[in-house]
């Protein structure tokens, strides 16, 4: 059935519309409750919600649309304080309508079986609060386009089939590349370091693949990854751009996406706070803060997302976990020249429990040196033939990070997982829809 050829009001305009003017909305159905003589339809579009009252013989047909069900309705703005928004129309005909099946999904289910949300997460993402996320995720990953480009960075982008890891072999996905083993990417990193050679600082946002066995409630398999590497840079450049991108994302969202932080329940408080400069907190620093806190810590351990955690409900902002030992990082991380057990790397935790969401740091810019760190860290120089080539033509001092943006997503939010950050989640046990 073709679609009427007319003008549409956006839902989300009404509010600006003068009381008794006429207009046509379409959307879906949201809502419905049925009168005696009245039908109460909501029906949402992209931009938001509004309520139709239907009366007559208008109530019949309207009573026979179903949740979900799609259609073109025509009538009078009128102010109502009690209606979503203030604003309702009252109905005087229905130009166009595709009325659906029974939708699986009700209130019910949505509260009690988070399984049934993910098997029908196709669906799912109609619902106001997966909208919500999606709105806000979308301006965080406008904001960190808009950052890395306003302080002179290149977007550049680098391929999804690999040849040898980035961040260790157990989590690679591995492939049959013609009859050559191959891996997906886990890390743009090693290109991005070849492309500061020619445009100096670089940034990529792209998916990365990893195969951990986690079932934790921040890791996927698939996620979603902004990177950047920077030339003639070290640690404190890193951190700089770090604490930058993450306030330029949260002060977008708190401009532009109030009303989607209030559809989630999201206290606005916890954001207002985020402004540069973060805290700074040293590895050693950090052991003594938990050991303070009873968790059982020596140093050299690697922190991981429970210790992360307890310290980061120590701070009302993200911090800059720095100088972490040698061997709980890539190998590719340079040694602190004042203390050769710690590396120039630094870990961007956020706020209320919720942990790592920048890894990153200087990285080994000497040849010789990166050759010994490969193989003190049981890999094959051969397998790096490329990337040690870097350090053989016109290396220099340089540095970067990787942004997990499906976390960041997760923070901002403030959702209980991971997998509620993005559309389509991938982890262990998921591959579907």
């Amino acid at each position: 059935m073709a679609l009427p050829n007319i003008d549409v009001t956006p839902i989300g305009g009404l509010r600006s519309i003068e009381e008794g003017r006429h207009v046509v909305v379409r959307g879906w159905v949201y809502r419905k409750r049925v009168l005696k003589n009245k039908v109460f339809l909501v029906i949402r579009d992209s931009s938001g919600i509004v309520q139709i009252v239907f009366s007559g013989g208008l109530a019949e047909e309207a009573s026979r649309l179903n949740i979900e069900s799609a259609v073109y309705v025509g009538g009078t703005v009128k102010r109502e304080e009690r209606a979503p928004g203030g604003v309702e129309i009252q109905a005087d005909s229905i130009l166009w309508k595709f009325v659906g099946e029974q939708f699986p999904i009700n209130e019910d289910a949505a509260e009690a079986d988070s399984e049934l949300l993910l098997d029908l997460r196709h669906l799912w993402v109609r619902s106001r609060k997966m909208q919500a996320v999606l709105k806000i995720r979308s301006t965080i990953f406008s904001a960190v386009h808009e950052y890395f480009r306003s302080n002179g960075f290149y977007e550049v982008q680098a391929p999804t089939f690999i040849s040898a890891a980035v961040e260790g072999g157990s989590t690679l996905f591995s492939l049959d590349y013609f009859g050559t083993p191959a891996y997906l990417t886990q890390s743009a990193q090693f290109y991005l370091e070849a492309l500061i050679y020619s445009l100096e600082k670089v940034y990529t946002i792209a998916p990365s693949f990893r195969a951990e066995r986690s079932r934790t409630r921040r890791h996927l398999t698939e996620f979603w990854h902004a990177e950047m590497e920077m030339a003639w840079a070290g640690l404190r450049d890193v951190m700089k751009v770090g604490e930058g991108v993450i306030s330029r994302a949260v002060e977008r969202v708190l401009q532009d996406n109030l009303e989607e932080l209030s559809i989630i329940g999201r206290k606005t408080e916890y954001l207002e706070r985020i402004k540069p400069p973060f805290p700074m907190v040293s590895y050693d620093e950090a052991i003594e803060i938990l050991r303070n806190k009873g968790v059982q810590l020596k140093w050299g351990d690697d922190i991981g997302a429970d210790e992360e955690r307890v310290l980061t409900l120590q701070f009302d902002k993200p911090i800059h976990l720095h100088h972490f030992p040698e061997a709980v990082k890539a190998f590719y991380h340079k040694n602190d020249p004042q203390r050769p057990e710690t590396t120039l790397s630094v870990d961007v935790l956020a706020p209320e429990g919720y942990g790592e969401v920048i890894g990153g740091g200087e990285r080994i810019e000497n040849y010789d040196e990166l050759v010994s760190k490969i193989r003190k860290f049981g890999l094959e120089p051969s397998n790096y033939g490329w990337y040690l080539d870097l350090r053989r033509f016109g290396s220099v001092q340089h540095a970067g990070f990787g942004l997990g943006m499906d976390r960041l997503v997760m923070w901002i939010c403030g959702l209980d997982h991971v997998r509620d950050a993005l559309p389509f989640p991938r982890d262990m046990r998921r591959i579907r829809p």
